[in-house]
């Protein structure tokens, strides 16, 4: 109208700061899923992944994005930065954690487990072997062997020189390389050994899971001081399948429910309806070398729907 002034959306044009938040928006949410999965890996647990999204998209609101070249590398490095800042928060954590610390169960979708280096990444074995590298050795180990970054976006991502990043990737694949599960694993095979333990469950007999126990079978149990759980890694054959005994044996109104958990078949089990704890298990040469049992409530709540991860 004559005698007002127009607005550039009142003459069909745009705005950079109007279109701005917008493309800001779009572009996290096309990568939300990648940038979850990286602060999943990294941190072991889908609640501090999820701080650290918000923590990501708070600082990515704030970014000029006529200055960003590449906005897929750009979210990467402020998650992987935001995620080893809470890595560190992580570690006090774990220092006062009752009982043994694992990584929060997510119930995954079937094409997660068809990516087989993306469920191998994610399952519990492998989050269990890097706990045990340093903050900055899992975070070049998860950005280069995981989602397969050059090595110079991994030095912009953790502040090194990309000189360092290799030999930083060197020391945690040789690392990784000695403790993870020796061969591939085949997801019938994992099933197999789940369905001795199922049936263990639902029927008491213990027999055909004894039978597939390794030698130095290691029995780990989360209950973060909430449930009841083994305060210590139990190991052995014959000390494993005691526990089993004894806590089956106190179990009255129980099932197992076959699920697919961060990429692998797992075991949901279920008191009175209820899900109790989540069943994992590592297999070397055919046998069970490692069983872990989630049970502390506050990391079960993922297994209520299916969580998506994206390489």
């Amino acid at each position: 109208m004559p005698g007002m002034s127009q607005t550039p959306a009142d003459r069909g044009e745009s705005s950079n700061r109007d279109d701005r938040p917008n493309s800001a928006t779009k572009a996290f949410v096309a990568h939300r899923n990648l940038l979850f999965t990286v602060a999943y890996e990294m941190l072991g647990s889908a609640a501090d992944a999820e701080d650290v999204l918000q923590e990501t998209w708070l600082r990515w609101a704030g970014v000029d994005l006529d200055t960003v070249q590449d906005q897929r590398a750009y979210l990467v490095r402020i998650t992987t930065r935001q995620s080893l800042d809470r890595l560190r928060t992580l570690g006090r954590r774990k220092e006062s954690y009752v009982g043994p610390w694992l990584p929060e169960p997510l119930l995954t979708a079937p094409d997660v487990a068809e990516d087989i280096e993306l469920a191998d990444s994610v399952s519990m074995a492998m989050l269990l072997v890097l706990e045990t590298l340093t903050p900055i050795e899992r975070a070049v180990f998860v950005l280069r062997e995981v989602f397969d970054l050059e090595y110079a976006e991994i030095a912009q991502a953790v502040d090194k020189s990309p000189t360092a990043v290799r030999q930083l990737a060197y020391r945690a694949r040789s690392h990784v390389a000695a403790r993870r599960p020796r061969g591939a694993v085949s997801a019938d095979e994992t099933r197999d050994a789940l369905a001795a333990f199922q049936q263990a469950v639902e029927t008491g007999e213990l027999q055909n899971l004894l039978d597939i126990l390794a030698p130095d079978v290691v029995f780990l149990g989360d209950g973060g001081g909430v449930a009841q759980a083994a305060l210590v890694p139990i190991v052995g054959a014959d000390a494993v399948a005691g526990l089993l005994a004894v806590a089956l044996g106190n179990l009255t109104s129980r099932s197992a429910q076959p699920a697919l958990v961060n990429g692998y078949p797992a075991l949901i089990l279920r008191l009175d309806g209820q899900i109790d704890s989540v069943v994992a298990a590592r297999i070397d040469d055919g046998r069970i070398t490692g069983i872990y049992s989630v049970r502390n409530p506050e990391k079960l709540s993922r297994l209520q729907h299916e969580t998506t991860l994206h390489r």
